[in-house]
């Protein structure tokens, strides 16, 4: 529209276009966006219930901007994290614990419980925390740059934190050498995360406590003796072996670096 439209079309357009045909509403659209003569005639063609309407949007806008942005009621959201999701896992393993000491205390002849459950008290937290069913965030964590290895070490040891204490207390409190639970924990923890390379931290974690309940715990319990594996003698040999599973996810993670975000699941 090369003209100004005319104050017939303005009002028929004002009171909704219903007798102005579909061309002649974009043309003075269109024409509005450049003309303020044209904007201000069509104001002035608004029917009182409009312009009362827009007075009173208009001055509300004003009113609240005047007075700026009011005070911001903060709330506390509820913690659906990693953290949240994997403290009843770590409820679990101190409930383990407890629940040994108890029953060395009770059955003083039998082996200790508290030796027997130790190595592999840490597994379950440990695969709860890098596991993609309990991370509400998984699709952006496994696409962070520095996902992986830091990320999975970083929270291994927010879970061997939490765990040893309630370790050392059942050691303590049971009288046994701290090398002889906290070099096993430690040892079941790094061997979980090296498997973890290959089938995922919790089928590794879940594979080996299987594999120490059966072969180590229940034999253990049945012949009422406790296995040479957690006798003082095998210190060295818990210390070396945790050293070289160690290097090997260090290997693995150097040089397959992408390969642990699809493994730790």
């Amino acid at each position: 529209m090369t003209t100004h439209p005319t104050p017939a079309v303005i009002s028929h357009y004002a009171s909704g276009g219903a007798d102005v045909d579909d061309a002649t509403v974009w043309a003075v659209e269109a024409h509005l966006e450049v003309c303020a003569e044209c904007r201000a005639l069509l104001s002035g063609a608004v029917d009182p219930g409009t312009r009362e309407l827009l007075d009173r949007v208009a001055a509300g806008i004003t009113a609240g901007i005047t007075a700026g942005p009011g005070p911001v009621r903060r709330r506390r959201l509820p913690r659906t994290g990693v953290a949240a999701r994997v403290l009843p896992w770590l409820a679990t393993a101190a409930g383990l614990m407890l629940a040994a000491v108890l029953f060395e205390k009770t059955f003083a002849s039998l082996p200790s419980l508290v030796l027997l459950i130790a190595p592999v008290a840490p597994l379950l937290p440990v695969a709860a925390v890098w596991s993609r069913r309990l991370d509400p965030a998984w699709e952006l964590t496994a696409t962070m740059p520095r996902t992986g290895l830091p990320l999975l070490m970083r929270r291994t040891l927010g879970v061997l934190i939490t765990v040893v204490p309630v370790l050392a207390v059942a050691g303590w409190g049971t009288g046994h050498s701290p090398g002889l639970w906290l070099l096993p924990a430690l040892g079941f923890t790094a061997g979980a995360l090296a498997l973890g390379t290959l089938v995922g931290v919790d089928r590794a974690a879940l594979a080996l406590a299987v594999a120490w309940s059966a072969g180590v715990v229940a034999p253990s319990l049945a012949d009422g003796q406790l296995p040479i594996v957690l006798t003082g003698s095998s210190l060295p040999g818990w210390a070396l072996t945790t050293v070289v599973l160690t290097a090997v996810l260090l290997v693995r993670a150097r040089r397959r670096p992408r390969h642990l975000t699809r493994t730790f699941r």
